[in-house]
């Protein structure tokens, strides 16, 4: 019953928080401030009642239609909501789990087995942190560093604060040294991946096939998992891109213009996440997977 009623708790928070990261994608892009004016409606600009702000209720009661002048809302807003309560909900699920049951081998990448609150509450920051970078490189390829410059200082900071906690003081000769330098070269090397990318693609075809901001994405997904769980991000990222892409080829309407493919955008830090939401949850799992069946 606690386990249920915490899952349930962490969904609505979760709910709760998609709905706020709905009004900065909305409104961040444009220029304008989240906090005022109140919601509304950015079509005819009426201010939106109460119970028009339930996450997810609120647009399933309304089917997605602003209830004055009937301007489509748009998927997105459900969709973000669900993504974030659904995965806060996991988290939660697991957090708990983990706390009645703590022999049950359970791990998330950026905590140790018996992880308790700190590192969970990082792992649903890093994870509300992705779903945003997602959500804005798809509708504008845009990686803002307002997102990924902190992210980095956070995915570097919650080991420490982890660790601080456990051990106070902490010792200058604490393996927590170490490791974090091991986060901060393999950031380096993440983003250098992507810069060498970059550059390649650049000498091939003398035009900018990759941002900068995705090279800052790497790096912050490194500072988060380590450079192995950065890298499964990398290669699970690629293949749902190429997957996007022959998606396009068979498309009609892309294939009867001749060239269009070679010139369509595909947004790069948008699978990047997914496979960073991926590896965050199940990365170690997969990684000791792939290391069995290699006969490490």
């Amino acid at each position: 019953m606690i386990r249920i009623l915490g899952t349930i708790f962490a969904s609505l928070l979760g709910l709760a928080f998609g709905s706020f990261l709905n009004v900065c994608l909305s409104r961040w892009p444009a220029g304008e401030s989240i906090i005022r004016p109140r919601s509304h409606c950015r079509q005819c600009n009426r201010t939106l009642k109460w119970w028009e702000n339930i996450p997810l209720v609120s647009w399933l009661a309304l089917r997605g239609r602003c209830r004055t002048c009937r301007e489509w809302i748009g998927w997105r807003y459900p969709l973000v909501e669900l993504a974030v309560g659904a995965l806060w909900a996991y988290v939660g699920w697991r957090l708990i789990e983990q706390i009645q049951y703590p022999d049950i081998a359970t791990q998330f990448v950026i905590g140790p087995p018996h992880f308790g609150f700190i590192p969970a509450l990082g792992t649903i920051i890093f994870l509300w942190l992705l779903i945003g970078i997602a959500v804005l490189d798809a509708e504008h390829f845009w990686i803002a560093d307002a997102i990924t410059l902190p992210g980095i200082v956070l995915g570097f900071m919650f080991p420490l604060l982890y660790e601080s906690l456990l051990r106070n003081p902490l010792g200058l000769h604490s393996e927590l040294w170490i490791r974090l330098g091991e986060r901060l070269l393999g950031a380096v090397a993440a983003a250098a991946l992507i810069l060498l990318i970059r550059w390649v693609y650049w000498l091939i075809r003398r035009r900018e096939g990759i941002g900068l901001g995705d090279a800052k994405l790497m790096a912050m997904l490194a500072a988060w998992l380590g450079l192995p769980g950065a890298l499964l991000s990398f290669g699970l990222g690629v293949l749902l891109g190429a997957l996007a892409a022959i998606v396009m080829l068979i498309v009609p309407s892309t294939r009867r213009e001749p060239g269009s493919l070679a010139l369509h955008k595909l947004p790069l830090g948008t699978f990047l996440c997914i496979g960073g939401i991926v590896s965050s949850l199940w990365g170690q799992q997969m990684l000791a997977a792939y290391l069995r069946l290699a006969g490490f």
